[in-house]
């Protein structure tokens, strides 16, 4: 088994995650222990050598927030960290109810996003490249790099400008990195040429101190519209849509605010917890009510009360802590989760309506993505899957459902649980495959009929089975 939530932030089995070569390479860094069977987190990180709550108050005090507490009253929610390690910064968060995307790639270092999600914290396994990260514009209040060995002025500063479509207006980039104090010629070229660049992007410095740096993007289009005829980078073209994420390629421009952002100067958000739950303006952008949205919300609270009436006689308390929910729509399937002790991955569909960005306006986090393929993450890192009619779209896609069976038992740890809410016949088609994966049916129920569905929709709850390849033992370690 691994440890539980909130001591799995500190502590897991090597066992589970036999990479300890990270431990030896980043000894000097208090990253990670190895401890005999157990490899200990004690919260250091590059740059956090008084460890990462230290470092966090730290930038809070930077920015002049209430008591040096990150979130600023509830107006701090989401944040992406980017080459965050082993995600010590996003576990850190978490107590100030801040939640942080934590983004590496399989680099050299190979499972940091294993070992984050490992401990519970959310990650996903990407790369600033050159296709666009899977979030819409506007998703983050703060953005974090701390040494994450990025070259920000590689191509006209594009990966600068791809985090400046990410950030909400006033968002932040806190930037920790030799260059930033830097003695030698070339860091101090660097950190002339970042400062330059973030200029011209009318990002502002609201404060630099002991090798971090705190941008800060406007509130609004004045500084835009006044910069010189010819200023690079230029602004996007008015076609681009900032929200289209899947497979586009960045460019190294500038994403202005819509008028209506422009006018309210700012995302017009309501301070978390409350932001969970208001109806947030882009809500407009997709034709929709906020009538429609409470509705949404509302029918999700009984939908969740329900399968956790359903699970409850199955699970341990704390059993379950990382939850994907792979057709999340507006996200409320993870805003009725709101009291438990978990984190929701919110995919949403890369070719239906942008909701996207409404969960992330929510305070909650997640990602594009098309159940065609493979998700970015290693195997075993969900507790919980909730596939709602994922089955049903795939089959108008022609894409194979077998495929994502497999894939969905790739990502699922062992005594994790699938809920399958979705048409009859999809339910008889799965259950022909349990025995074929040691699946076990814990439940199947009628679920009520929705409203936009025209026949009922059944609810399969599934567990995976702890099973060894044939003639394998459980191992004595």
């Amino acid at each position: 088994g691994s440890h539980k939530w909130p001591k799995s932030r500190d502590i897991v089995w090597k066992a589970n995650i036999p990479h300890t070569h990270l431990a030896k390479e980043k000894s000097d860094q208090n990253w990670m222990i190895d401890a005999g069977e157990k490899i200990k987190f004690p919260g250091g990180g590059t740059h956090f050598h008084h460890g990462a709550d230290k470092y966090i108050s730290n930038i809070a005090n930077m920015l002049n927030f209430k008591d040096n507490i990150i979130n600023n009253e509830g107006m701090l929610r989401t944040v992406l960290d980017v080459g965050c390690g082993v995600a010590s910064f996003g576990g850190y968060l978490l107590s100030s109810n801040v939640i942080a995307m934590s983004l590496a790639p399989n680099d050299v270092h190979q499972n940091q996003i294993q070992f984050a999600l490992e401990r519970g914290i959310p990650a996903y396994l990407g790369v600033l490249g050159t296709k666009r990260l899977p979030y819409p514009s506007r998703s983050f209040e703060l953005a974090h790099c701390s040494r994450c060995r990025i070259d920000w002025l590689q191509r006209d500063g594009i990966l600068m400008l791809e985090l400046d479509r990410l950030l909400r207006p006033g968002g932040y980039f806190a930037y920790s990195s030799p260059e930033a104090y830097a003695q030698d010629e070339e860091d101090r070229r660097i950190w002339k040429e970042m400062s330059s660049l973030a200029e011209r992007m009318c990002w502002k410095i609201a404060e630099k101190k002991n090798q971090t740096v705190i941008w800060v993007k406007p509130l609004n289009n004045d500084c835009y519209r006044s910069r010189p005829r010819g200023t690079n980078p230029p602004l996007c073209k008015s076609g681009d849509d900032p929200d289209s994420v899947w497979g586009v390629t960045m460019e190294a421009c500038i994403t202005p605010y819509p008028e209506q952002m422009h006018r309210d100067g700012g995302s017009g958000l309501a301070p978390w917890p409350a932001r969970l739950t208001t109806p947030p303006p882009r809500l407009a952008d997709l034709y929709v009510t906020a009538d429609t949205f409470e509705k949404d919300t509302e029918m999700w609270q009984q939908r969740v009360d329900n399968y956790w009436n359903l699970l409850r006689p199955k699970i341990k308390p704390e059993s379950i802590r990382n939850i994907m929910d792979m057709k999340a729509n507006f996200g409320s399937f993870a805003a009725a989760l709101k009291e438990k002790d978990v984190w929701v991955m919110n995919a949403v569909s890369h070719d239906g309506p942008n909701t996207l960005k409404i969960i992330y306006d929510r305070g909650l986090i997640g990602s594009t993505h098309d159940w065609c393929e493979a998700f970015s993450t290693y195997p075993r890192t969900y507790d919980l899957l909730h596939a709602w009619t994922v089955f049903t779209d795939l089959e108008k896609r022609g894409c194979s459902a077998e495929d994502l069976l497999l894939e969905m038992d790739r990502i699922l740890r062992p005594t994790g649980f699938i809920i399958v809410r979705d048409k009859a016949p999809i339910i008889v088609f799965i259950k022909k495959y349990l025995n074929a994966l040691h699946w076990e049916a814990v439940t199947v129920v009628d679920g009520e009929s929705s409203p936009e569905s025209e026949e009922n929709e059944m609810i399969l709850i599934i567990r995976k089975k702890l099973w060894l390849p044939e003639g394998g033992s459980q191992d004595s370690t």
